[in-house]
């Protein structure tokens, strides 16, 4: 069965886009593919973080990924810091990186403008993004534009990992996801929409209340010609309108503005429409959210899964490369 990989810092609140975009296609698709699905906290510590804080939203991240349907049964879900091989293996990735190609990556570029700390391994973690998917032999990485490059990096270092030491790693292939998934800034519909951004009324988190969904939605920005029609380009208020009723009515978004002549109504049903769709996940990670300890077993179980898969493929690592064995 092809093996996908994803990972997703508990650095904020999960919001519509990775619900739309990403937790609802991977509970879908979950039985078409051996999932493995990595809330990435190691990835998280690059920038400082609230200790207290950043445990409550890795135990939040993991419930919401429950909630959302993926299945502990069908796929494994476990804490990246929970299986120590990530960073061993992101050693080696670093070994086979060069500095060049660590100075090209436009995030490090982004995340390290104009801040006064910048750790040392905000510039190295796509070695690290590197170990996590190469360390589960996986096939598909679904990525966004944002992560293209990182994935690039993991194919190259893992291309020439095997050209210098034999074949090692299985090189893994993006998936990209539709089009019609893409959900942006309701302030700021040229940006995407992220749980990170500093855009409160633009972003609607999976955990917002109706109330707040509807007046989110009720201020959205469009334009002036108070024409709808999908045109992301010339309207791309109007057009992540649709796109985001589209997406969860499961119709197309070109399809969807022949039904309005106004902006009005296709606010107000976008805004409807996605309370509808995020209902029984709020409802079920209200539950899930009543009982940690349930949640945190869930993941240690998922782990030693994850650590039985990895550990073959850190040991071939380490054989390749020339590491004397364990005893």
């Amino acid at each position: 069965m092809v093996r996908v990989f994803s990972g997703i810092q508990p650095s904020g609140d999960l919001q519509l886009g990775n619900y739309l975009g990403a937790l609802r296609r991977f509970a879908r698709e979950q039985d078409d593919a051996d999932s493995i699905f990595c809330i990435v906290d190691l990835h998280a510590i690059t920038v400082p973080q609230d200790p207290v804080e950043l445990r409550a939203r890795t135990i939040q991240t993991a419930n919401l990924y429950l909630a959302s349907g993926i299945d502990p049964e069908r796929a494994t879900l476990f804490v990246q810091s929970h299986v120590a091989a990530h960073t061993e293996l992101a050693w080696l990735m670093e070994c086979t990186a060069s500095f060049g190609e660590l100075s090209r990556m436009t995030q490090f570029k982004e995340k390290s403008d104009r801040r006064d700390f910048v750790s040392g391994a905000l510039f190295t973690y796509p070695a690290l993004m590197a170990a996590d998917i190469l360390l589960y032999d996986t096939h598909r990485v679904p990525v966004g534009d944002d992560q293209r490059q990182h994935l690039e990096l993991t194919r190259d270092v893992a291309m020439r990992f095997n050209s210098r030491y034999g074949d090692t790693f299985v090189v893994p292939e993006a998936a990209i996801p539709k089009a019609a998934a893409r959900v942006m800034d309701l302030q700021t519909p040229t940006n995407k929409m992220s749980k990170s951004a500093d855009s409160p009324q633009g972003t609607v988190s999976m955990l917002d209340e109706p109330k707040a969904i509807e007046k989110k939605f009720k201020r959205a920005v469009t334009d002036n010609d108070a024409e709808v029609h999908y045109d992301p380009e010339t309207k791309p208020g109007v057009s992540n309108l649709l796109s985001i009723l589209g997406a969860c009515t499961d119709r197309d978004p070109e399809v969807v503005a022949g039904d309005y002549t106004q902006y009005g109504p296709l606010k107000a049903d976008a805004a409807a429409a996605v309370i509808e769709l995020l209902a029984p996940v709020q409802a079920r990670f209200a539950e899930l959210a009543a009982d940690p300890d349930a949640t945190a077993e869930l993941l240690a179980i998922s782990a030693e899964r994850a650590r039985e898969m990895a550990a073959p493929v850190l040991t071939r690592a380490h054989e390749a490369i020339g590491l004397l064995p364990r005893r």
